[in-house]
């Protein structure tokens, strides 16, 4: 068995491409349009997924437009994505300053939450051992829900 991709359904993909790949620094690998079934599905890489996501198709996050309006609600129900990050601080902190709201921070140095456009949790983990404890992270509580 081989991992494919994760499925996600967004409801703007402008919002999403923005989240994904400006603020998250995914990579748009592929796109399909399909006019007769009225959806696009667009596939993205994390940042050092790009090779093998070219190379094998895999592992992706395959990001679902419906053309015909839907609401999609309870993100939480998906459970979460994960990403593994080369240091969760600065990661968070860059995220924060692009308006992203940090809902579980990473106080152990480990590991965070954040929700995308579409209200899918994102989890964050540290690569490698947690980092040294420190602020403004220690001390900052939760937002909302992960």
């Amino acid at each position: 068995m081989r991992y494919l991709h994760t499925m996600v359904r967004v409801t703007n993909v402008d919002d999403s491409l923005d989240f994904y790949c400006n603020k998250m620094g995914m990579t748009e690998l592929r796109r399909h349009e399909s006019e007769k079934g009225r959806f696009t599905l667009i596939f993205l890489a994390g940042s050092e997924d790009v090779d093998a996501g070219k190379a094998n198709a895999a592992p992706l996050l395959e990001l679902t437009y419906n053309w015909d309006p839907e609401e999609y609600d309870g993100g939480r129900n998906f459970g979460h994505l994960a990403f593994e990050v080369d240091d969760i601080y600065d990661f968070c902190d860059n995220l924060q300053k692009q308006g992203v709201t940090i809902n579980r921070p990473p106080r152990d140095g480990r590991m965070a939450f954040v929700r995308s456009p579409d209200n899918i949790s994102i989890e964050l983990l540290q690569k490698g051992e947690a980092l040294e404890i420190k602020e403004p992270w220690a001390s900052m509580g939760n937002t909302g829900e992960w």
